[in-house]
């Protein structure tokens, strides 16, 4: 029986930080075990917005550096960068084809982004979720590892699949189902709890990268935001504390507990006692991704080398795939390349 086949993407906008660790790469790395997966450093979609050529080009080497350091295995899986396979944005345009603008002007994701600026967006920014949809079925995926902003493109996705299988008269593509762990840690930034981590902050100490190191670590969880409070007995007595909310959460996040749990051992304590244990426990969990991500950057060629590999076991997994999406389509004398 086969395990099913994962689809997931990431754009490469910049460092790993210990939010993307908790909320997708660990579970990405417990995929491993269960599904056949794709792993795509999704270049295409960060084109959607302005991008400097080289920043993106060194983007995607960290990116990739970082996956393998956090534990995704290049060796069982497909890892590779999304320009890679033109495969992807081939299907995108017959997708266009099938898709309904309704559709597409109902995707909460394009609003949000474009602002009040709609008019200046680029097409790309607005057809995203067709080329998401095309990530995914190019491989015919069945499941796709999705959070709460992704949820309403992969519906996009399997209305995308269902138009084209009802017009076209055959089951071409699978209807693919969303892999759901159980509930999302949601890291928030250690300078300000009501803030989700990001990349994008200006200051530094306001996340954890996967990349630093034990004494960064430290420094950065010392200096975390807290209150002069002790930690309560219940969790649901940390209310309106949203720091310690946030560090509790981390540690519960990294350890495998529940925040119940957590606070029950730090009950009537202050957070100078749990920024120790913090402290050590994320140096232990983090360590050895920051040093074997620093170990690949030595080498940016050999990265590189494994994402053209990766690009090559795409292109050669989704070929028949576009083949038979040609054929139905009623194309004369297509026969894919690659």
């Amino acid at each position: 029986m086969s395990k099913g086949l994962i689809f997931s993407g990431i754009q490469p906008t910049g460092n790993l930080h210990l939010g993307n660790y908790l909320g997708a790469i660990r579970n990405w790395v417990a995929l491993q075990d269960e599904f056949d997966c794709l792993f795509c450093v999704v270049d295409l979609h960060a084109i959607t917005v302005e991008q400097d050529p080289a920043e993106l080009r060194r983007a995607t080497v960290e990116l990739a550096a970082g996956l393998i350091a956090a534990g995704i295995d290049p060796e069982k899986n497909i890892l590779f960068n999304q320009a890679l396979n033109p495969n992807h944005a081939e299907l995108a345009w017959l997708f266009n084809c099938v898709a309904r603008i309704g559709w597409l002007n109902r995707m909460t994701q394009f609003k949000e982004k474009a602002g009040k600026h709609r008019e200046n967006a680029t097409v790309g920014l607005y057809d995203y979720p067709v080329l998401m949809a095309a990530d995914i079925l190019a491989y015919r995926a069945t499941h796709v590892p999705v959070g709460e902003d992704q949820k309403q493109h992969l519906e996009l996705t399997r209305d995308i699949a269902q138009a084209f299988n009802s017009q076209f008269g055959k089951d071409v593509f699978p209807l693919p189902e969303p892999q759901i762990f159980g509930a999302a840690t949601r890291v928030m930034s250690l300078r300000d709890g009501t803030k989700k981590m990001s990349k994008s902050d200006s200051s530094d100490y306001s996340r954890i990268n996967m990349t630093d190191g034990p004494d960064e670590v430290a420094l950065k969880i010392r200096k975390a935001k807290t209150d002069p409070e002790p930690i309560p007995e219940k969790v649901e007595d940390l209310g309106d504390r949203p720091e310690a909310k946030n560090l509790i959460g981390i540690m519960a996040a990294l350890t495998g507990r529940t925040a119940q749990d957590v606070t029950s051992d730090y009950a009537g304590k202050g957070f100078g006692d749990f920024k120790k244990g913090l402290t050590e426990v994320a140096v232990e969990v983090l360590g050895g991704v920051g040093a074997e991500y620093q170990r690949l950057m030595a080498d940016p060629e050999h990265v590189q080398a494994v994402l053209a590999r990766g690009g090559e076991k795409a292109r050669a997994l989704s070929a028949p795939v576009l083949q038979d999406a040609y054929d139905v389509m009623g194309f004369l004398g297509v026969k894919r390349p690659y």
